[in-house]
């Protein structure tokens, strides 16, 4: 899999593959989050191509504390195969490149499979607990 930033042809697609893979919410309009990404930090977003086609997804992030990722995603059609390893490590090196000490991921409750993942690559469970306040409504 080729891992490169995110450009603008990919936008369909991008939203597509989060569609599939079950990421989208009725409150974060996927267009927006896009939007956003380019304005601030377009060098962490990244797709992984494979076969011509965008097979991946990460969007990460770091405010000089912490680094983030969001949007990590995989075609379920070719899940399993270490494609969300490759993305992931590439995006741990760009983090830490930028001098970033840690990374912190969020998986929504009850997503087993996706926090067996973060397990399966090195991360662990903190006890804590993330609160949330919209400040822009998107729908």
């Amino acid at each position: 899999m080729l891992i490169r930033l995110f450009e603008a042809g990919d936008r369909a697609a991008v939203i597509d593959l989060w569609r599939r893979c079950g990421l989208t919410r009725p409150w974060n309009d996927p267009e927006k989050d896009i939007a956003r990404k380019q304005a601030m930090q377009p060098e962490l977003f990244f797709v992984g191509i494979l076969d011509g086609a965008v097979a991946a997804t990460a969007m990460a992030g770091y405010d000089g504390h912490r680094g983030s990722v969001y949007y990590l995603a995989v075609d379920p059609e070719t899940q399993g195969k270490g494609l969300g390893r490759q993305i992931m490590a590439h995006v741990e090196r760009a983090l830490e490149a930028v001098g970033c000490p840690k990374i912190n991921v969020m998986v929504r409750s009850g997503n087993a499979d996706v926090a067996g993942f973060y397990q399966a690559v090195g991360y662990e469970e903190n006890e804590v607990a993330v609160y949330g306040r919209r400040l822009i409504a998107d729908a």
